[in-house]
């Protein structure tokens, strides 16, 4: 009788167990369509899905796109850019900032001592990468450190030195804009004072002027394009005067405009536009309100910008994660915020400073070129919006053009594979402006 009682009791039991398990799992379930549906709302621009070196994410982004993908427009060179990483501590941001300074110095020297002797070739290439690794050297350092202004200065001070030795010279140029200059940079296509095509590009969140010129110069007037890109505001050194980025970023592009259109070497009815990132709303909300830019390019389109930066991993992180960010990937964080005139310690007000950031996508008459990354159109915010683009602007010669993972173009700005980018670029442009 007690072991027919014992076997009730446990067939009991386990009935009750197997219940009480259905109904946690029923509980359960609710809670983790949430989470799941909260990881498809993140969407990180800056997980590269591949491995270039650091195990930090934001430290090997940077060196795999920002420094490796300059080197086809002598922005570094290979064996320097891994030298230096290997010196490098991974996450860690003095490191990153010494290593690089280091290797600025060496090349400065190399240049200085080619000039003095007369080998303006080998001073003009050894100058620009020197700028370049100051520039790079630049990342992770807050606005309060007095080495950003300095460094900024001397980065400056030998591209406009290097640019002295081009043929056409690389002009360094000022564009008072309210009470202060936006600087930049400008490079005929050819001698003379011939009116030719012209490409302005612009740059985003986290861009010098110098970036660009490493981004897509070179590409640019080797195929008979004047070039020309500007430190706007929220860009370069121009938050410390106060100038942090604004919604209404076609007022700052108005003044570009003029100023390229006093020139008597740019033609007015070949003159483009592209923006990368930020950029990739600047320059469309300009082309919206100036008829004078005959033709845009975006990298990717960015028709509202609050939605985007609501789905970053640094808006939605909470104190324990921001907590465990190594210090390399929490300055970039800071400094952003000091872009957008956001508190340094609260990235989380980063969506609403993008709150009137807008195009309308009815109004752009000019023709218009998307490229996107594969990786980056893998956010279905990204998408939605390539989509609200191509579906709304009128002017028929639109088009779109996803760069595949497989030929290493896949990430934001794919700035990774610069040639494919210009290829893409300049077909189109030139298909536009026969």
């Amino acid at each position: 009788m007690k072991k027919v009682l014992i076997v009730v009791v446990m067939f009991l039991v386990s009935v009750f167990l197997a219940g009480y398990t259905e109904l946690g799992n029923a509980l359960a379930a609710p809670k983790e369509k949430v989470v799941a549906a909260q990881e498809k709302k993140v969407f990180d621009a800056h997980d590269t899905g591949v491995r270039y070196h650091f195990k930090d994410k934001d430290m090997d982004f940077n060196f795999g796109t920002l420094v490796l993908g300059s080197t086809v427009n002598h922005g570094v060179e290979i064996g320097e850019a891994f030298y230096t990483a290997a010196k490098i501590k991974d996450g860690d941001a003095a490191s990153w900032q010494e290593e690089w300074f280091k290797m600025a110095r060496l090349a400065e020297a190399r240049g200085e001592k080619s000039l003095a002797a007369g080998h303006k070739v080998s001073a003009r290439d050894q100058l620009q990468r020197a700028s370049y690794y100051y520039r790079i050297s630049l990342l992770s350092i807050l606005p309060d450190d007095p080495r950003m202004k300095e460094r900024a200065a001397k980065s400056r001070s030998l591209l406009k030195k290097a640019g002295e030795l081009f043929d056409p010279p690389l002009e360094y140029i000022e564009i008072p804009f309210e009470g202060t200059v936006l600087p930049g940079y400008f490079r005929k296509a050819a001698p003379g004072t011939k009116p030719a095509k012209t490409l302005i590009m612009i740059g985003g969140g986290e861009t010098f002027a110098e970036d660009l010129f490493f981004y897509i110069a070179p590409q640019t007037y080797d195929r008979g394009y004047n070039f020309l890109t500007v430190d706007l505001p929220g860009q370069g050194l121009l938050p410390m005067e106060g100038k942090p980025f604004r919604p209404d970023m076609n007022v700052p592009m108005k003044a570009v405009v003029d100023y390229v259109l006093s020139r008597p070497d740019v033609d007015p009815m070949k003159l483009a536009a592209y923006g990368y990132s930020g950029g990739g709303g600047f320059v469309p909300q300009a082309a919206m309100h100036d008829s004078r830019i005959k033709a845009i390019a975006m990298n990717s389109a960015v028709v509202d910008a609050y939605p985007l930066f609501s789905t970053m991993p640094v808006v939605l992180a909470t104190k324990k994660e921001i907590a465990s960010w190594t210090i390399f990937h929490g300055n970039i964080v800071k400094a952003i915020c000091w872009r957008w005139g956001v508190p340094m310690d609260k990235p989380s007000g980063l969506a609403a400073a993008n709150k009137g950031f807008t195009f309308d996508t009815a109004k752009i008459a000019v023709p218009a070129l998307i490229i996107v990354g594969e990786g980056e159109y893998k956010s279905a915010e990204v998408k939605r919006q390539q989509k609200v683009c191509m579906d709304n602007f009128p002017n028929p010669m639109k088009k779109m053009v996803i760069t595949p993972t497989v030929e290493g173009a896949t990430n934001h700005c794919v700035m990774e594979n610069r040639s494919l980018v210009s290829q893409v670029l300049f077909d189109w442009l030139d298909d536009v402006f026969k």
